[in-house]
């Protein structure tokens, strides 16, 4: 590990971006049509390693049954808009009307609408009879309350998705939630994150996580940097977490965790490196809201942008560029990565001679940051 002296009283690990960080091409090459793309979670199949951002500006019931239907696993927000309230479509277009100096404000007053279970359980039941996997995400502080009505509805996988979340949160006001107890009695796999470091991630695998998200999410617009101080350089955070899953493997005698980059992947490049850093998959918010077709209309959001009391994000805009299949699977019409990224990803993969995911992840990789090229 290369410390570097802050000052006299503290010293820092150097971290890695992945603008800081290159794949490097071996000795093979391949015909991207043999490469193979497609990864697997729990008993659950995808075409394509990506999973699609639980934010309302991404994910709607509408646009995760678009996304299911092209291999793609979609979150969905069971504390947005689509369960608070009945047809958000007037509130997904004041947000995209808003002025950026009134927008925070105003996405707190629309977001404290209650949510509601009955709506929890008939977004869930509209995912399930399109035939998709139905994948649902709660906060670390609102799964305690909403849990059931999750389960009882019929979710496929569990997702628990919070800035950090850990596996020992110490509370005095009120019972804290035991991630390893609540894994254990609940009957489908559960995704948790985020984690950054290698012994938070290895703490979250043994609580029986079937994944594990790596980051802080939301990283467009995301300011927990600003807000908080708080920050993991993407690069260097995949490959600690993907250290503690081929540690934990040795420990539990062959349990697989899989590892998902969630933060930061903003164009096909950063997804092919954080395939080589050791992610199975990837988590998209940004890439997927710039869709003509995604709910936010060309602006996107997570929800740390109308927290109550701590906005750590805010509404950005991205302007709509193309389809959500033209994003994935092209034709690219851009030369910046935001188009027909999974062929980008075959391509980077048959370029340096790997067949599969899980083969990609051993690829040999350089520090070469993009500002010093």
């Amino acid at each position: 590990m290369t410390e570097i002296e802050i000052g006299r009283g503290k010293r820092g690990r150097r971290a890695y971006s992945f603008d800081d960080i290159a794949v490097v091409p071996s000795r093979r090459t391949r015909d991207p049509e043999e490469v193979s793309v497609s990864w697997q979670i729990d008993a659950y199949h995808f075409d394509i390693p990506v999973m699609a951002a639980p934010m309302d500006s991404v994910v709607s019931p509408e646009s995760a049954i678009a996304l299911g239907k092209l291999g793609v696993l979609p979150v969905l927000d069971l504390e947005g808009l689509w369960t608070r309230y009945e047809d958000p479509a007037t509130q997904l277009a004041e947000i995209a009307a808003l002025e950026p100096g009134a927008a925070t404000t105003r996405m707190q007053q629309i977001y404290a609408e209650p949510i509601k279970p009955e709506l929890i359980a008939e977004r869930l039941r509209q995912l399930r009879e399109a035939g998709v996997t139905v994948a649902g995400a709660l906060s670390p502080q609102r799964t305690q309350q909403h849990w059931k009505t999750v389960v009882d509805a019929g979710v496929d996988l569990f997702v628990i998705r919070g800035t950090t979340v850990s596996a020992e949160h110490v509370s005095g006001r009120a019972e804290p939630l035991n991630l390893k107890r609540f894994i254990y009695e609940l009957d489908v796999p559960v995704i948790v994150g985020g984690a950054a470091s290698y012994t938070a991630a290895l703490h979250l695998m043994r609580t029986g996580a079937a994944g594990v998200l790596v980051g802080f999410g939301g990283g467009a617009a995301h300011t927990t940097r600003t807000t908080l101080g708080i920050h993991a350089p993407m690069a260097s955070a995949v490959a600690d977490v993907a250290a503690a899953r081929r540690d934990y493997l040795d420990e539990s005698g062959g349990r697989y965790v899989h590892v998902i980059a969630d933060g930061g992947v903003g164009t096909s490049g950063d997804i092919v490196k954080a395939v080589a850093c050791g992610a199975d998959a990837v988590m998209l918010g940004a890439a997927l809201a710039r869709a003509s077709d995604a709910p936010g209309a060309g602006f996107h959001w997570g929800p740390e942008a109308h927290h109550p009391e701590l906005p750590r994000g805010e509404r950005i805009e991205l302007g709509a560029h193309a389809s959500l299949e033209e994003i994935l699977f092209g034709p690219g019409r851009q030369a910046d990565g935001t188009t027909n990224i999974i062929g980008a990803l075959r391509r980077a993969m048959a370029t340096t001679g790997y067949s599969d995911v899980k083969e990609f992840q051993r690829v040999e990789v350089v520090v070469s940051p993009y500002l010093g090229a």
